[in-house]
């Protein structure tokens, strides 16, 4: 029994699991079959043919694939400053009071000051760079024209994969002439890249250190 339980152990260290996506799904579609047409009669134009002989071959139909042109390059920057001086002071003295009762307060003297003082600062700053080319596949038409489109690309590198996925609403309109489109023209576009291996792995913080990281008061 302790040999089996070994041997499970093993063989799930030994595996890489999938990293999750946040991308449309399906990532790929098979197109859908053509209406019945007439068989080919050996003619330079046959009927049966889904398109023109010298139409444009962007994609339009489910199943069809356009190049994606990654040119990501963000950045953000966020700055405050903050600042604040109060003070107060007061003073009381007490002279003579002769013929007058209150003797005994003679010689009091008042003298209280304070003071406050605030001072804040903030900044953060985020720059992200990602560049690539990806083909995807058409997964949907929408009633407006509109293509819904969803792919992955995966590269095994020795025990380490690399998972490119895109994702994103595509306007016909956009698509160039080589059947490409580049990322800033998709709509609700999601754009990952994950690793799955022992490199990543090592980067993670172990489950039992996140569980005392957590738990531990200070």
């Amino acid at each position: 029994m302790k040999r089996l339980l070994l041997i499970s152990l093993a063989a799930l260290a030994g595996c890489t699991t999938v990293p999750p996506t946040n991308v449309h799904q399906p990532m790929s579609a098979r197109p859908a079959p053509r209406y019945e047409m007439a068989q080919g009669n050996g003619a330079i134009y046959q009927a049966s043919s889904g398109r023109p002989l010298f139409e444009d071959r962007r994609a339009r139909f489910v199943g069809d694939t356009i190049t994606v042109q990654i040119t990501e390059n963000t950045s953000a920057s966020a700055k405050s400053n903050n600042k604040l001086d109060k003070s107060n002071s007061g003073k009381a003295a007490i002279g003579a009071l002769a013929g007058l009762p209150g003797q005994t307060l003679l010689g009091l003297n008042y003298d209280v000051s304070s003071s406050n003082a605030f001072s804040g600062k903030g900044e953060a700053a985020n720059n992200n760079v990602f560049s690539g080319n990806i083909t995807v596949t058409v997964i949907d038409v929408m009633p407006n024209g509109n293509l819904l489109v969803s792919g992955e690309k995966q590269l095994a590198i020795g025990h380490e994969q690399e998972f490119v996925r895109v994702s994103g609403v595509v306007n016909p309109s956009f698509i160039d002439f080589s059947n490409s489109i580049a990322s800033s023209k998709i709509a609700d576009a999601r754009i990952e890249y994950k690793s799955a291996g022992q490199i990543s792995e090592g980067q993670i913080m172990g489950w039992l250190a996140r569980f005392f990281l957590n738990v531990m008061p200070f």
